[in-house]
């Protein structure tokens, strides 16, 4: 691994947002093309801003480092004869409805995150980001949630096939990434953070303090199920007592992350609280950990988000800000014609500035525990449950 730190990039190109499951479907492309016009006209990409690199789609014996063949097949098959679709591998569902070229789109989105693990772990960048990515509940034998493959744990078995010893992943997305963290449940080299919508209220239904990994691995994954209603403080509360004393003490090679955004008050699909200044607020924490337990190396993901136009493309341009060394202060006004570009194209009224007019604070763990509140038995079930196996005192 090349030891000289290089710029920052984003993996990008307009033929991503082929994955693209209808103009009914929740998850649609356009929240990725708004956020990457936003991020252009306010030069967070672009001349002097964030370099845009291109990508090829992933081969088949790639995809398959973590997906069955079987499935590969039926997605192949799915998007050239949507009426063969296998609800057994999860296609033709409401969630993932077939779409032409479906295995064609879906494997560029693993490229995309490829090429972005690529240029971290050879040294030619320090930072790296596919906001397209972050499909994390594909699992090996079947598409899941609106994630056909899963691009993320792809990227990490090249990062371990390449000779990194341990990887972080931290996910901020409002659902639990179960597809990740079961595809490296027993692997101690792997260590998976989700903090999530409690899977009492939300799909998958999954990622409880009790789930730690396999018996190899006991430990290296960790969740977070926070109660509906989390708003910034109690957010940021749970995010910083647990994630930072977990990645000092792994000390990963790379930390990679996931952006889903969808934790916002506005998303439509769940329920929890966030504004664009708390994800802000979590994603220059994630940043500065990266630096300070990893030497920098950072790969930066999307994910879900579904507020198409007033939270997406904000939240997004602050990530590849961050990513590209130039955070955007919170306060800086919309591009008069990114606005006027959503207002002729959809008939909708963009949001004029890049905050929701939020300060974030939120109340140290060390400062006590409250048994009283949902927030902090959740917080304290999962320290309690992880931070012994390794090495850390659960207790405030």
């Amino acid at each position: 691994m090349a030891s000289c730190p290089g710029p920052a990039c984003v993996v990008f190109d307009s033929s991503l947002t082929d994955y693209d499951f209808g103009p009914a479907h929740p998850m649609s492309p356009l929240r990725v093309d708004l956020t990457m016009r936003l991020a252009g006209e306010l030069g967070v990409t672009g001349p002097g801003g964030l370099m845009t690199v291109p990508a090829v789609a992933a081969d088949e014996d790639t995809i398959a480092t973590v997906h069955d063949p079987r499935l590969i097949e039926a997605v192949q098959q799915a998007g050239r004869t949507p009426s063969e679709a296998k609800a057994s591998f999860g296609l033709g569902t409401e969630d993932n409805p077939v779409f032409a070229r479906m295995h064609e789109a879906s494997a560029h989105v693993v490229g995309a995150s490829l090429e972005a693990f690529r240029r971290v772990w050879s040294g030619e960048v320090l930072h790296a980001a596919n906001i397209t990515g972050g499909l994390h509940h594909a699992m090996p034998d079947r598409a899941s949630g609106f994630c056909i493959y899963n691009d993320v744990a792809v990227g990490i078995k090249h990062l371990l096939a390449q000779g990194a010893e341990r990887v972080a992943y931290v996910d901020v997305d409002v659902h639990h990434g179960d597809g990740v963290e079961r595809i490296f449940w027993d692997d101690p080299r792997v260590l998976t953070i989700s903090l999530h919508e409690t899977g009492q209220m939300l799909f998958p239904g999954t990622g409880f303090p009790v789930d730690l990994g396999g018996p190899d691995a006991r430990g290296s994954a960790v969740n977070v199920a926070l109660p509906p209603g989390t708003s910034d403080a109690g957010w940021l509360r749970a995010f910083h007592a647990v994630v930072p004393p977990l990645l000092r003490e792994f000390r990963p090679d790379v930390l990679v992350t996931q952006h889903g955004c969808d934790s916002h008050a506005d998303d439509p699909l769940a329920h929890l609280m966030l504004t664009v200044d708390g994800q802000r607020a979590a994603y220059l924490a994630l940043h500065e950990l990266a630096h300070e337990v990893a030497g920098g190396r950072w790969v930066a993901t999307g994910g879900g988000g579904y507020a198409l136009v007033g939270v997406v493309p904000r939240a997004w341009t602050h990530l590849l800000a961050i990513v590209g060394g130039r955070p955007l202060e919170p306060d800086t006004e919309t591009p008069g014609g990114w606005r006027e570009h959503v207002r002729a194209s959809l008939d909708l009224t963009a949001p004029f500035r890049m905050t929701d007019g939020r300060h974030p604070r939120y109340r140290d763990w060390s400062e006590g525990y409250d048994p009283e509140t949902w927030l902090d038995r959740a917080i304290h079930a999962t320290r309690t449950e992880a931070f012994p196996l390794h090495g850390l005192d659960p207790m405030p």
